[in-house]
């Protein structure tokens, strides 16, 4: 779905920078007024697109003090609809997103009125959509003096009821925002952080010019009860109220509310006891330059945070005990390397080695699981230290040139270490028999019989995507290459057998060792999928 900004594009070239970006603050905070208006709102721009119709807003050529395009006086229309928020306090009129419909500019007069006048659009009969009536009203959106777009607020008749304090209070509110829009004086800078800031229907209060709470729906008083606040709070001095509760940041300034009406501008804070947590947003109410109040919007948030602490307690615990499990296979690795030290048997020595090598393989996976937050790896660190590990322990002599050509990607935990364990038994099988770096084995028995030495050349790691959720790495060299005989399946070596049995049985893939097109050995593991492990 294309954004605000392109929609806006697609309908008023003519806008500025300035005007979109007003334009997408006024959508990322009018939930509020819809829910106080109990009413859908749609944005409406002149169509300039619509078959050649429509009004250029530079047609007149005339310019805006500031530079930017002045907006056009008359014969705005068609429309077309920008945006649409439904509201969670009734209803919606649309069941359909009506983002993209146009209007003709005799449906709804009181568009092309308000953008004209640059004024609230009341007046008229209710119109009839399926049956149900409903009233419309127009506010147009200023901005530096003009009006660059207006909003549709649409009130489903048919469900109003008995208007009790509550919707009262809701629509007294929607009235001084209404106005604030009007004026160019809502949006305000910035945007709530939509994923926790509080809705009209989460609890909502309202305090006169001086602070005082003139009205506290039923969930508002629920939210102080949780803060430790039992009476009523209608009456009484909201900032006093936060003084008065038992708040373990007390040097939070920011929480007190009387900084919204000296400031002018919207405060976000977090009430935080003991035992609860409320977030609170407050919008100062302004009209003709006067501050009239304020709406002060208020979440308990206090389970949420409960959940926050469980997951962070949860993240922490893994990563403590990936570090441990780190820990501890790093001391069997050097036990292991001590006890190889005092073996006088070559056999036994190289086999204790290659011991110290896996366990360090996993221990490498569960120190970088221990460093993030998430069950996954970015592998490609991993394979890099594991390249430099084995020539730590495997090349005496000169090293060949190493070369991972793409990216292992990030890897789920549970994958990561069985390929760890398959790379490091690749890359030390590549080491030992195609670079001499190890004892006498099976790939040898070429080189043996050649007069020419064996070249310490080019060792790669290649590595790509499969279609879906899959992975193919290939290990090569430029070694002797495979012996005429060599059967993988008849291999006795044991890192061949840990490496089928990790592919074949855990990573439910596929494993081989073949030529390479330019001589050498390429062994090729390829995951179509990453297994359920």
């Amino acid at each position: 779905m294309p954004s605000l900004a392109a929609v806006v594009r697609r309908y008023a070239p003519g806008l500025t920078d300035a005007d979109v970006d007003h334009l997408q603050r006024l959508v990322a905070q009018w939930q509020m007024l819809a829910d106080l208006s109990f009413a859908d709102l749609l944005l409406f721009l002149p169509a300039e697109e619509a078959d050649g119709a429509g009004t250029d807003p530079t047609a007149d050529g005339a310019r805006a003090d500031d530079g930017e395009a002045a907006a056009p006086a008359a014969g705005v229309g068609p429309w077309a609809c920008v945006a649409h928020v439904r509201p969670a306090t009734t209803t919606t009129l649309y069941h359909d997103d009506q983002v993209g419909t146009r209007v003709p500019a005799d449906a709804r007069p009181a568009l092309a009125r308000a953008w004209r006048e640059g004024r609230l659009i009341r007046d008229g009969d209710p119109t009839w959509r399926g049956g149900t009536p409903v009233r419309e009203e127009a506010i147009p959106v200023r901005r530096g003096g003009r009006v660059v777009a207006v909003v549709a607020r649409d009130t489903d008749l048919a469900s109003t009821r008995s208007p009790s304090q509550l919707e009262l209070a809701y629509l007294d509110a929607a009235a001084d925002l209404s106005r604030m829009v009007a004026e160019g004086r809502f949006p305000y800078p910035g945007a709530p952080d939509l994923a926790v800031s509080p809705r009209v229907g989460d609890g909502l209060a309202r305090i006169d010019d001086e602070g005082v709470c003139t009205y506290a729906s039923p969930n508002a008083l629920s939210a102080y009860r949780r803060l430790g606040y039992t009476a009523n709070l209608v009456g009484l001095p909201l900032s006093e109220v936060h003084r008065g509760l038992p708040l373990t940041d007390r040097l939070a300034d920011h929480s007190r509310i009387d900084q919204v009406l000296d400031r002018r501008q919207p405060v976000d804070a977090e009430l935080v006891t003991s035992g609860a947590a409320v977030v609170l947003r407050a919008v100062p109410l302004l009209t003709a330059g006067r501050i009239l109040g304020a709406l002060v919007l208020v979440r308990d948030v206090t389970e949420l945070r409960h959940r926050d602490r469980a997951l962070l307690t949860k993240d922490a615990t893994i990563r403590e005990i990936h570090h441990r499990v780190k820990n501890n296979l790093q001391t069997v690795a050097a036990l292991l390397r001590l006890q190889a030290r005092r073996v006088d048997v070559p056999a036994a020595r190289d086999a204790l080695q290659e011991s110290v090598r896996r366990v360090t393989s996993i221990a490498l996976v569960h120190e970088t699981l221990s460093q993030t937050l998430d069950e996954e790896v970015e592998f490609d660190g991993i394979c890099d230290r594991l390249i430099a590990s084995i020539f730590d322990v495997g090349v005496a002599g000169p090293r060949p040139l190493t070369v991972r050509v793409g990216s292992f990607g990030v890897l789920p935990a549970a994958v990561a270490t069985p390929v760890a364990l398959v790379l490091s038994e690749l890359l030390q099988n590549a080491v030992e028999h195609a670079y001499g770096g190890g004892p006498a084995g099976e790939y040898e028995e070429v080189g043996a019989a050649s007069a020419e030495p064996v070249q310490r050349g080019l060792l790669e790691v290649r590595v790509r995507s499969l279609p879906g959720d899959g992975l193919e790495f290939v290990v090569a060299d430029d070694g002797p290459g495979l012996p005429a005989s060599f059967l993988l399946e008849r291999s006795p070596r044991l890192g061949l057998q840990i490496v089928r049995s990790l592919v074949v049985s855990e990573l439910r893939g596929t494993f081989a060792l073949r030529t390479g097109a330019q001589g050498g050995t390429e062994a090729v593991v390829t995951i179509p999928e990453w297994p359920d492990l």
